[in-house]
């Protein structure tokens, strides 16, 4: 494996677990960025070594304090292009406010086109994210954005565990896309749910669309977050007859209040996530497995420095 030149890894505040982890994987240092507070909490940083020159990437997730995460992305991608840094990838495993990426009712926002122009307009170049909610929304910056999927992953994993019977099923019309892929890679059927939205964070099933009866359930979607969804769609799956023994799989372990609660109580087999945001003290509960993207991205981090195709890599 051949040694990269003229490439620096830095992180921000959210996720440096994941950053340290990515430059274990690409045997570089993780570089130093200093970061702090004045008084009045505006963020100062500022990268410890010189950048000149330099192909820079900039780990930074969006976690529950996706705002603070946000603004302290700006300013590291402006700090890096005064410095003269030969180019600034963004690497934003996941993507803030990716769920509001259309207008759904009169006079709302699209907040992700929102983020996008913020991030081009820091002056970034290139963005690595993963698992978009749409995939258009990668549409929204005028540059290339890499939007991986953790699906092989997520694949590899389950077929180790051998699952008797399994079926795919997708928390509503949106997620069949991914879950059909889901379902081919295991040779499993798929089934949809359909649902309703009476309000934010709220979710009520009405319908389970697939055969369901007796076989061992897959429940996948891109995020979870307050878990209000999935644990509906275990009850609606129970009671059409599924078993007992449910699996949830999702891209982003979001866990907003009161999600551990609930995915505690409900009692799936597993819930299997990937490390796109940190996942710490009482988020970790019984059952709960999570995956690296680490040699994931550390791999298309390595196919762009050395103009290889990332399709390959990923």
């Amino acid at each position: 494996m051949s040694k990269l030149r003229n490439i620096q890894v830095f992180s921000g505040t959210s996720h440096p677990a994941l950053a340290g982890a990515i430059c274990s994987e690409l045997a570089v240092p993780l570089s130093e960025m200093h970061i702090s507070r004045f008084a009045c909490g505006e963020i100062y940083a500022k990268p410890v070594p010189s950048v000149r020159g330099q192909d820079v990437y900039i780990v930074q997730t969006a976690t529950e304090r996706v705002n603070e995460d946000l603004m302290e992305l700006f300013i590291m991608i402006d700090a890096m292009k005064r410095s003269f840094a030969g180019s600034v990838h963004v690497v934003m495993p996941h993507f803030g406010y990716a769920r509001q990426d259309r207008v759904a009712s009169p006079r709302e926002p699209i907040s992700a086109k929102v983020v996008a122009n913020l991030i081009a307009a820091a002056g970034a170049d290139h963005v690595i994210t993963m698992h978009l909610h749409s995939d258009q929304t990668q549409g929204f910056f005028p540059f290339p954005v890499d939007n991986l999927s953790p699906r092989k992953m997520f694949i590899d994993y389950l077929k180790s565990k051998k699952i008797n019977d399994p079926v795919v099923v997708a928390t509503d019309a949106g997620a069949a896309k991914d879950a059909g892929r889901l379902a081919r890679a295991l040779d499993a059927p798929m089934a949809v749910l359909t649902k309703e939205r009476p309000r934010f964070n709220v979710a009520e099933i009405t319908s389970v669309v697939g055969d369901v009866e007796g076989k061992t359930c897959i429940v996948y979607d891109d995020m979870i977050d307050t878990a209000g969804s999935v644990c509906a769609a275990h009850k609606a799956l129970v009671e059409n007859g599924a078993n007992a023994e449910i699996y949830l799989v999702a891209t982003h372990p979001v866990f907003s209040e009161p999600a551990v609660d609930r995915l505690t109580a409900t009692g799936f087999e597993e819930v299997i996530v990937a490390d796109t945001i940190p996942v710490s003290g009482r988020k970790r509960f019984k059952g709960l497995q999570v995956l690296s993207v680490a040699p994931l991205i550390a791999r298309v981090i390595r196919a762009i420095h050395e103009n290889k195709s990332v399709t390959e890599a990923h």
